[in-house]
């Protein structure tokens, strides 16, 4: 994978073989009963973290998004912003990246952050949305140090309603007026699914869970 061009059908194919995006029955942290699961603490060796960090500077090189570093939230975002920076470098775009720590460190170098300085245009690196936490942490760790966040980067938009009508996605852009880059999306993955005979069945179950929990 040496292209700069990102492919969406590569990138689920690729979860598919890793395990990563599985289909059965799983409970979300909304309490909802859904046919997949995705968790990107399932990529656990070096050439599957290395074919991560190329997808995701695949895409953000894609985007044309304007930034100067990665941020990446604990504990996901310490690996993806990471193996992103290390592909992106590959690409002759060089930038600095930087995480933070769950605790404030009193001692030694202390603060909240480990790596880069935090300044100029950050784009955060993490992997799924779900409640639209740990972004808005990360928004505040970043504007605290006088940068800017500059917009959003994630494996998986699931496209799922919030507390409202709005996916936590959709709240974040709404909120933070950020644009969110995602790998890929429901929609993608039902576009996949029925293209796939053989995965009828797993089509005819997501594109249910969609029609029932799917955001405006």
């Amino acid at each position: 994978m040496t292209s700069q061009t990102f492919s969406k059908i590569d990138f689920i194919e690729f979860t598919l073989h890793a395990n990563v995006l599985r289909f059965g029955d799983f409970i979300t942290k909304a309490g909802r009963q859904s046919p997949y699961f995705f968790n990107t603490g399932l990529f656990t060796d070096g050439d599957a973290i290395a074919k991560l960090g190329r997808f995701y500077a695949q895409a953000i090189l894609n985007a044309k998004t304007e930034f100067d570093m990665l941020y990446g939230p604990a504990y996901k975002g310490i690996t993806l912003s990471a193996s992103t920076a290390i592909a992106l470098a590959s690409f002759n775009r060089n930038v600095p990246f930087a995480f933070n720590r769950k605790e404030a460190k009193a001692h030694g170098e202390g603060g909240v952050t480990i790596g880069a300085p935090v300044s100029g245009r950050v784009l955060i690196v993490d992997d799924v949305i779900s409640a639209g936490t740990s972004v808005r942490e990360s928004i505040e760790v970043i504007e605290s140090a006088g940068a800017t966040p500059c917009g959003i980067v994630v494996s998986l938009d699931r496209q799922e309603r919030g507390t409202g009508s709005e996916s936590a996605i959709q709240e974040i852009e709404r909120d933070f007026k950020l644009p969110v880059i995602s790998l890929f999306c429901l929609d993608d993955l039902v576009d996949y699914l029925s293209q796939r005979p053989e995965m009828a069945d797993k089509l005819g179950r997501v594109s249910q869970y969609r029609a029932e929990y799917g955001a405006g």
